[in-house]
């Protein structure tokens, strides 16, 4: 097992490294100059020479490249052309409102995806099965903008039982200070105590929550129950029901085993998507996340950010596949 997760994450290295190398060439290529964008619109030419030299800009490329995989490998992914902020510090403050997101619209996929999964594989071609399939192909082909355009409208507009947008209201910030621990907001109401200012963020997460959801429990119901369809199939199924085992027990304890994983690395993969392509959801319901950070940064050509957030998106995927792996890699099988 150690040897197989060796591999797989010298692997996932090379990988890594190829894609801060093709962000490292696709920003020296793009026709644009950041020196002038971080000097200003009228800056002489000294204030030029002056920035690209703090930029690094006046360097060869391969001593620009040595700079930058040095810079990385301290964690520096450099600064933002509009803040003149390390863009570090600006993803610690952008991301855990993200990653709580995601985590929440995933746990939820997960709780209600594998169920869905199993009882449509356990009812194949009857009324559930359809009912299960209508629904998973339809959660995964709806565009995620309308979906959110119509939660808003329906929740929102019509029956008003739901705020519109933010991660906040403003009368929940009136009397209580927001607490900044972890930056996730719900679990830092949870760790100082402020329960109403956590029912009314539990609020405002539900629609954006239920909006991201959808396509992976689209995603994990299909996979589940292509999955369990050939399990069910199998002699050891069969010996298990003919001793008279539960089929309760066969179907959550012997064939959901075998069946996780492809949906644990469509689900890996997914989620690493998820991440650091929220910016349709997070821009129609103002939440405070990664996805609005790299909108503006895209909109404002500001490369170091937009990089920055290109091998933060990487370097989630390479985890979250390593994780799926080492789920997979628990069938000796796949190991050999």
């Amino acid at each position: 097992m150690g040897k197989y997760i060796l591999k797989r994450l010298l692997s996932s290295l090379v990988v890594l490294l190829g894609v801060i190398t093709i962000t490292f060439v696709i920003a020296r290529v793009v026709p644009s100059d950041p020196a002038a964008k971080w000097a200003g619109n009228r800056a002489t030419q000294e204030q030029l020479a002056q920035a690209r030299e703090e930029l690094g800009l006046n360097k060869s490329l391969p001593e620009q490249y040595i700079t930058y995989i040095g810079q990385l490998l301290r964690g520096d992914l450099g600064k933002s052309l509009n803040s003149k902020q390390p863009v570090t510090t600006e993803l610690k403050q952008y991301v855990p409102a993200t990653l709580e997101l995601v985590l929440l619209a995933f746990i939820l996929a997960i709780l209600i995806g594998i169920p869905l999964g199993i009882y449509s594989a356990k009812k194949k071609d009857r009324m559930l099965d359809h009912i299960s399939r209508f629904f998973s192909i339809g959660a995964v082909s709806l565009p995620t903008f309308w979906v959110a355009l119509f939660l808003q409208l329906i929740f929102y507009k019509n029956l008003n039982v739901l705020p519109l947008g933010g991660d906040l209201s403003v009368m929940a910030t009136i009397f209580e200070e927001r607490p900044q621990i972890t930056g996730m907001l719900l679990f830092d109401c949870m760790l100082t105590g402020k329960w109403q200012m956590f029912g009314d963020a539990f609020l405002h997460i539900i629609l954006p929550c239920i909006t991201i959801a959808l396509y992976p429990i689209g995603l994990v119901s299909r996979m589940t129950r292509s999955a369990l369809l050939e399990i069910l199939n199998e002699d050891y199924i069969t010996a298990g029901r003919s001793y008279g085992i539960r089929e309760f027990k066969m179907l959550w304890k012997y064939a959901l085993k075998n069946s996780l994983g492809a949906t644990a690395t469509d689900v890996a993969l997914s989620m690493g998507y998820t991440l650091t392509n929220t910016f349709l959801v997070e821009a129609i319901f103002s939440w405070p996340g990664i996805g609005s950070y790299i909108s503006k940064a895209i909109t404002s050509l500001d490369y170091p950010a937009i990089i920055g957030v290109t091998i933060f998106g990487s370097v989630c995927y390479i985890i979250l596949n390593l994780l799926a792996d080492i789920i997979i890699a628990s069938d000796p099988r796949v190991r050999l």
